[in-house]
């Protein structure tokens, strides 16, 4: 009989942030959590996650290689389940998305 593992999704959901706090845009550097790329983290059952995330511009160079280094990062987890990564263009990245901590790296406070 397979044992069935309890989780916490608010403790999934921590270990997300931290895996895509090592994920940056190469030609920011700032991660993109705090870049305010991710518009979103939901965990269900069975750790399964579903990350919302967007680009600084739909013609951005890495619109396809980061969406993959997200997913590829957050299913490095420890008893993840399946991972989706998708990639949303409403409501626009702006730079307000951006938290105090990347305003102040970039220079922009």
């Amino acid at each position: 009989m397979e044992e069935k593992i309890t989780i916490n999704p608010l403790l999934v959901e921590s270990q997300i942030i931290e895996a895509l706090r090592t994920c940056y845009d190469p030609e920011v550097p700032v991660n993109i959590y705090e870049m305010g790329l991710i518009y979103g983290i939901q965990v269900g059952e069975s750790a399964n996650a579903v990350v919302q995330m967007t680009l600084t511009s739909p013609n951005c160079p890495v619109a396809v290689s980061l969406p993959q280094e997200v997913e590829r990062k957050v299913k490095a987890i420890p008893n993840i389940g399946n991972v989706r990564v998708e990639l949303v263009w409403d409501p626009p990245w702006t730079p307000d998305k951006m938290t105090d901590a990347a305003k102040l790296q970039l220079g922009m406070e």
